[in-house]
């Protein structure tokens, strides 16, 4: 698939966390948002706990529970028979081979890990990356499934200084990952086009895509730039991540990034 764009179903909160209420609301909403985002052209959906906060690190010592994992897979299950769309899975905070697993189940294509190299510094506490872990996994399963890797994650500073050129290149070309993927500093912020700029030309063709902020309002200008998207801010209604998904502003952003 060339330079998909891919909305995300932010699931509310499964039964192990704090803010959960029960799995029918949480299905009702993910599959109507997940028919938005078909309805309105998209060419994915990625699936993502984001109604856990706070979040376990994901970590072999701190793995997400198992409801979690039943919880995504469930979800995916249903939303891949609803839209028939490919799908990606994102199992927040960290845990890459929780996401491994479900994809493998549900027949996902991508998931995306949020610190797959490095260290970091986040609101769950230090995150280091797991990638010979995941790539393990990966193996055993028999899996095929395409490991999207953010650099410099949004919500998260890197334990030590880097250099954004050669740390880039280390995560294209020594962590097995499929993509960079580039985000603002938190939920719902464009990445800086300067550094969107330095990626590329530090890791050429490799594919980068954009995590967060992509919208009406900028695609023109960071559209051309990635090789793909994903996308949930910016089609909710009012722009408010925890709305539903407004099939309008879907419809709106899907013709303002056409497929090159």
């Amino acid at each position: 698939m060339r330079q998909p764009l891919l909305g995300v179903v932010h699931l509310q909160a499964l039964p192990s966390a704090a803010r959960h209420r029960s799995m029918d609301s949480l299905l009702a909403a993910a599959l109507a948002d997940a028919r938005a985002y078909a309805e309105g052209g998209f060419d994915g959906i990625v699936i993502e706990n984001f109604g856990d906060a706070p979040f376990h690190k994901g970590t072999a010592a701190d793995p997400v529970p198992p409801d979690v994992v039943a919880g995504i897979a469930i979800a995916a299950d249903r939303i891949h028979a609803a839209t028939g769309l490919p799908l990606a899975i994102n199992c927040l905070r960290n845990d890459g081979v929780a996401a491994l697993g479900i994809a493998a189940a549900v027949g996902a294509r991508w998931v995306r890990v949020n610190v797959l190299s490095g260290a970091y510094v986040t609101d769950q506490g230090v995150i280091e990356g797991e990638a010979a872990r995941l790539f393990a996994y990966r193996r055993q399963l028999h899996s095929g499934v395409m490991v999207l890797a953010d650099h410099l994650v949004k919500h998260a500073s890197p334990l030590a200084p880097v250099d954004v050129a050669a740390s880039a290149r280390d995560l294209a070309e020594r962590s097995g990952a499929a993509g960079i993927v580039l985000s603002g500093s938190r939920t719902g912020q464009p990445v800086d086009v300067a550094l969107l700029d330095t990626v590329r030309a530090a890791v050429g063709a490799f594919p980068i895509w954009l995590g967060s902020g992509l919208s009406l309002a900028n695609a023109a200008l960071l559209w051309p730039r990635c090789d793909g998207a994903i996308v949930g801010t910016a089609c909710k209604q009012d722009g408010d991540v925890g709305q539903p998904v407004d099939l309008a502003r879907v419809r709106a952003l899907r013709a303002a990034c056409p497929v090159r």
